[in-house]
């Protein structure tokens, strides 16, 4: 008999252990705020020329670091310098005729009535006042030659690593046209994205810890939690009318909202790459606040008072 009680008692154990071990895994993976939907991610500046023409030099190799500043690649100088010394021609051309019409005027400013009329003196200056706005014309194109001149040579605008180098002596860069992308070393973060059904566990200034899947451990806080996501089933009609989709799957599946996490904290030896997963684990700083239940509403009294027997 007291072994069969004793049976009966392991087994009332084994079954409350396994359902204290059922319900601590439940609320770790299903309540607690984590997912293993992260992202290393970087801001990518796309390097373009200003100017166009044939590629001279190319200063830098696709991975390189690179510091703000620094030379990437050269566009026809050549030309550009060409285009500069006709532009200081020009501006010299002008001044020439600026000086020579502004004496013409002053010439016949200091004439007598009745060697010069005042019709010659009228339009003495109003040459003189033409050839001003000529020089000042000259320039502005002679400034914009220079601006192209110092456009020739591209240089990084942030610190960070080239990537996707695709541009090479001897090519033509078109105005605007990318040639190659670098990483802003200062720009990396984590995106995760959370299930919506996790949403009331997370706060901005959290704590965050992600595990790489390289091994490598980082540690932050949310900046910020994204405030709207692509609705697939709405779309715009050929009436310009709401297109909606008549079917509703019973099953439905939360939506993963992006939450933008900072980098605190990492080894010195990491190397981070964007686009590369990870796992992220918010250590919240406050259980969310439950909604206080709605009290009932107060029963109505009625203005009619019964009738006096």
């Amino acid at each position: 008999m007291i072994n069969k009680l004793t049976r009966y008692a392991i087994t009332l154990l084994l079954l409350a252990a396994a359902v204290w071990i059922g319900k601590t895994v439940w609320d770790r993976y299903m309540e607690s705020p984590w997912t293993r939907d992260g992202h290393i991610k970087a801001d990518i500046v796309n390097i373009s020329a200003d100017v166009a023409g044939t590629v001279t030099d190319v200063m830098v190799r696709d991975n390189q670091v690179v510091q703000k500043g620094d030379v990437l690649f050269i566009v026809d100088k050549e030309r550009y310098a060409s285009a500069l010394a006709q532009a200081d021609a020009v501006l010299a051309a002008q001044k020439t005729e600026q000086g020579r019409r502004g004496k013409e005027a002053q010439r016949r400013a200091s004439l007598d009535d009745s060697i010069v009329s005042a019709e010659n003196r009228e339009t003495a200056s109003y040459a003189a006042t033409s050839a001003g706005a000529q020089v000042r014309a000259a320039l502005a194109a002679r400034e914009l030659a220079q601006l192209n001149l110092e456009r020739t040579v591209v240089r990084a605008p942030v610190s960070g690593y080239v990537t996707n180098l695709n541009v090479h002596k001897g090519d033509f860069a078109a105005v605007g046209a990318p040639k190659l992308a670098i990483i802003d070393s200062a720009s990396y973060y984590v995106v995760g994205y959370f299930e919506e059904t996790k949403l009331p566990l997370l706060a901005q200034g959290d704590q965050a810890e992600m595990t790489l899947m390289s091994g490598g451990i980082l540690r932050g806080h949310i900046e910020s939690i994204a405030r709207g996501i692509t609705d697939r089933d709405a779309a715009t009609g050929h009436e310009l009318l709401a297109d909606v989709n008549p079917t509703f799957n019973w099953v439905r599946l939360a939506q993963r909202i992006p939450v933008r996490i900072q980098i605190d904290q990492q080894a010195k030896d990491q190397v981070l790459v964007a686009g590369t997963t990870c796992t992220v684990v918010i250590t919240p700083r406050s259980a969310p606040a439950k909604a206080a239940p709605a009290k009932p509403a107060a029963p109505a009294t009625s203005a009619t008072t019964a009738p006096k027997a």
